[in-house]
C-alpha cells in the first residue's frame, strides 16, 4: 500500500520503479550484513585455527632439524611423487595422443569411403518430386550414420550459403540425434566452405542425452541437384576417452602405491643406520654425563656392529684413561693436603726462629744481617704459599663454602685500596677509584671478594711499570662490575686466555717482587665461581691489561650482561655528584711541599653501556712523604689519568 501521505501515481509508471529500487536496497543490505557475517566467521576460524597450523609447521620443522630419518623418508617421497609425477604425465600424453591419432586415422578413412558412396549415390539418383527427394537423402544418410560399427557416426547435413541456385531444392539441411550446426567449429566450416573436394577435421564436442561427448568431426562437400552441401561426420571419442582414463587411473593408483613402498623402504633402511647413530649419540651423551659404564648393543658382524664395537672400545679405554686420571688426581689433591697440614708445625717453628733472628740481626755482622733478612722474607714467602695451597686444596675437595651476607661493595673496594697503600707507594703507582657516588648492595662473602681485589690491584701494581691503576665500578639492575686497569707491560690474547692457570707466568724469568705463590688470580677465580660470577682479563702489549669482576647482585640471580666494558677506553674525569673518588698520594712526593689537591683527577664508568669514558681534564694529585721531597703525577687531555 502506498504512504498516507504519498497519491498512488497515475498509470502505475514511476510507483514500481520506487518499489523495485527500494527492494533492491534492502537486498543489497542484507547482503553485505551476511557477507560481514560470513567474513566474521571465516575470521573466527582463522583464529582459531591457525595457532594449530603454527603449531603443526612448527613441529614439521622442529623434527625436520632434529630428525635425520625424517628428513630421509620424507625427502624421498618428495623426490619419488614428483618423479611419478613427471612419468605419469608423459604416459598419459602419449597415451591419449596414439588413442587419438589412431581414432583420427580411422574416422579420416571411413569419412572419404563414404563421401564417395553419398556422391556416387547423389549422382545416380532419377528423381525429381520433392516426397523423393527427401527420401532419397534420408535413407542415403541413415546409411551413413553406420549405428552398430566400432566408432559411432553422427551427421549434420546442411547447404552451404549464399546459394541462389538452383531454388527448387527441397532439403536445406539434416542432423542425426537432433544434432545442429552449431556443434560443428566455425573454423571447419569455413575450411569446408572455402575449399574444393578436400577434407579437413577439428576436434569438438557433442550433446548426447544429459552429456557432452569428445569427438571429431570431418567435413567434405558433396553435390544433390546443383546444389553444394555441407556433410559433416563425427566420430564419438566417449569410448577412447574411458579407456584413457581407466589408464590414468591405473597410473595414479600405482604411482600412489608405489610411493608409499617406496617411503615404507626409505622407513626401514634409514631406521637400520640411523637408530645404531642415534644410540650411539644418547650412550655418548651419558658418557660425556659421567656414566662411564654406558656401553652400545651390538648386534651382527656389519658395518654398524663394527661401529659399535669400536664405539665401545674407546668407551672402555676412555673410562680406563678417566679413572686413572681421577685416582691421579685424588692422590695429587690428597698428597698437596696432607704435605700442605704436615708442614705447618715445622714451618710455624721455623718462623718463630727466623723472627727471632731477624729481630737481634742490627748485632750481627752484614753477612749474617742480610741472612737474617733473607730468611725472615722468604719464610714469611713460604707461608703464604702454604695458605695458598691449603685453601686450593680445599677448592679441589670441595670443601669451600659461601658465607654470603648484604655488603658495600664499593666501600668495601676502598678499604683495599687504602690496605695496598704501602705497595703502591713502594711501586709509584696512583690508586684510582671510580665508583657510584652511592652505596652498592651486594650479596657476597666480604673476605673471598676482599682476596680476589686485593690480588688484582697487587698485581696491577706490580706489572704496572709505576703508571696509575684506576679502579672502576658500575652497577645494573642485576650485577656489579669492579675493573681493575693498569697501564704497564700488557699482554697478548694467548696470555690472558691462561692467567689463570695454577702457577703460569707469561715471563718465568720475571721475579716476583711481591711474594706472589702464582695460585692469587687461581684462588680468584674459584672464588668467584663460589658466588656465580664472572673474573675475566683483557691485556694489549705495551698498554696494559684490564681485569673485570662481575657478580649478580642476588644470589641465584644469572648474569646476562656486565655493567663494564672488558676492553677499556680511555679514563676520564668523573661528573660532578655521580662519583666519588679516591686518590693514594704519589710515593715520590716529598714531606716538605705538605699535603696539596690542585685539581681532581678520575672518571666514571657507565653503567649501561659498560664503557669507561670521560671527559679529560688535568689536575695533580700529592700527600705527605716521610722521607722528603716532592713528586707528582698529571692527568691531563681525554686520557684523564691521575
Amino acid at each position: 500500500m502506498p504512504r498516507a501521505s504519498e497519491t498512488p501515481p497515475a498509470g502505475g509508471g514511476p510507483g514500481p520503479l520506487r518499489r523495485l529500487a527500494f527492494r533492491t536496497r534492502l537486498w543489497a543490505k542484507r547482503a553485505r550484513i551476511v557477507g560481514v557475517r560470513v567474513a566474521r566467521l571465516v575470521r573466527t576460524g582463522m583464529q582459531r585455527l591457525w595457532p594449530g597450523i603454527l603449531y603443526l609447521l612448527r613441529a614439521v620443522q622442529r623434527k625436520w632439524r632434529r630428525s635425520l630419518q625424517f628428513r630421509t623418508v620424507l625427502t624421498t617421497l618428495m623426490l619419488a611423487m614428483g618423479s611419478f609425477a613427471v612419468v605419469g604425465a608423459y604416459l598419459s600424453n602419449q597415451i591419449a595422443n596414439n588413442l587419438f591419432q589412431e581414432r583420427l586415422a580411422q574416422a579420416e578413412s571411413e569419412t572419404r569411403y563414404n563421401v564417395k558412396q553419398v556422391q556416387d549415390t547423389f549422382d545416380g539418383a532419377q528423381v525429381t518430386d520433392q516426397s523423393s527427394v527427401i527420401t532419397l537423402v534420408y535413407d542415403t544418410l541413415n546409411a551413413v550414420e553406420g549405428r552398430g560399427s566400432v566408432i559411432q557416426r553422427r551427421y549434420v547435413f546442411e547447404a552451404m550459403p549464399e546459394q541462389t541456385k538452383p531454388r527448387n531444392r527441397w532439403v536445406e539441411s539434416r542432423a542425426s540425434d537432433q544434432l545442429t550446426i552449431g556443434v560443428i567449429p566455425p573454423d571447419l566450416r569455413k575450411a569446408v566452405q572455402d575449399s574444393g573436394k578436400d577434407q579437413y577435421w577439428a576436434s569438438t564436442q557433442f550433446p548426447v542425452g544429459t552429456e557432452d561427448r569428445p569427438g571429431i568431426a570431418v567435413g567434405n562437400k558433396v553435390t544433390f541437384n546443383g546444389t553444394v552441401y555441407e556433410l559433416y561426420l563425427i566420430y564419438d571419442l566417449n569410448t577412447a576417452q574411458k579407456t584413457l582414463d581407466e589408464i590414468q587411473n591405473v597410473l595414479l593408483a600405482g604411482g600412489a602405491l608405489l610411493v608409499l613402498m617406496i617411503g615404507g623402504v626409505a622407513w626401514y633402511v634409514t631406521r637400520n643406520v640411523v637408530s645404531p647413530v642415534s644410540h650411539a649419540a644418547v650412550v655418548s651423551e651419558k658418557l660425556a654425563a659421567g656414566q662411564l659404564q654406558e656401553r652400545m648393543v651390538v648386534k651382527g658382524e656389519d658395518e654398524v656392529a663394527r661401529l659399535g664395537a669400536s664405539f665401545n672400545h674407546m668407551a672402555a679405554s676412555l673410562q680406563e684413561q678417566i679413572t686413572q686420571l681421577a685416582t691421579l688426581s685424588q692422590m695429587q689433591q690428597r698428597f698437596v693436603s696432607d704435605v700442605s697440614h704436615e708442614l705447618r708445625t715445622p714451618l710455624t717453628t721455623v718462623r718463630m726462629a727466623a723472627e727471632v733472628l731477624y729481630d737481634a740481626r742490627d748485632d750481627f755482622d752484614p753477612i749474617n744481617k742480610r741472612s737474617a733478612e733473607l730468611l725472615y722474607n722468604q719464610v714469611e714467602r713460604f707461608q703464604s704459599l702454604l695458605a695458598d695451597l691449603l685453601e686450593i686444596s680445599r677448592f679441589d675437595a670441595g670443601a669451600a663454602t659461601l658465607d654470603a651476607e648484604p655488603t658495600d661493595i664499593v666501600q668495601l673496594v676502598a678499604h683495599v685500596i687504602e690496605g695496598v697503600a704501602p705497595v703502591a707507594a713502594e711501586y709509584g703507582s696512583a690508586v684510582t677509584l671510580n665508583a657510584p657516588a652511592g652505596s652498592v648492595i651486594v650479596d657476597m662473602d666480604d673476605r673471598r671478594i676482599d682476596r680476589i681485589l686485593r690480588n688484582l690491584i697487587l698485581n696491577a701494581l706490580e706489572h704496572g711499570e709505576g703508571r696509575p691503576v684506576n679502579v672502576s665500578v658500575a652497577a645494573s639492575d642485576t650485577a656489579v662490575a669492579v675493573a681493575v686497569r693498569d697501564h704497564g707491560i700488557g699482554m697478548t690474547p694467548a696470555e690472558a686466555a691462561r692467567v689463570f692457570d695454577r702457577f703460569w707466568r707469561a715471563d718465568p724469568a720475571r721475579a716476583r717482587t711481591t711474594g706472589g705463590s702464582g695460585l692469587g688470580l687461581s684462588i680468584a677465580a674459584e672464588d668467584t665461581k663460589l658466588h656465580d660470577g664472572w673474573l675475566q682479563a683483557w691485556g694489549s702489549k705495551g698498554h696494559g691489561s684490564n681485569f673485570r669482576l662481575t657478580l649478580p647482585l642476588r644470589r641465584d640471580e644469572p648474569i646476562t650482561r656486565s655493567p663494564l666494558q672488558l676492553e677499556p677506553v680511555n679514563v676520564g674525569l668523573p661528573e660532578a655528584g655521580r662519583q666519588r673518588t679516591v686518590v693514594l698520594p704519589d710515593p715520590l712526593r716529598t714531606a716538605g711541599r705538605g699535603t696539596s689537591a690542585e685539581g681532581s683527577a678520575g672518571g666514571y664508568a657507565d653503567g649501561v653501556d659498560g664503557d669507561f669514558s670521560g671527559d679529560g681534564g688535568s689536575g695533580t694529585a700529592g700527600g705527605a712523604i716521610p722521607d722528603g721531597g716532592s713528586a707528582g703525577t698529571r692527568g691531563t687531555g681525554t686520557e684523564g689519568r691521575a
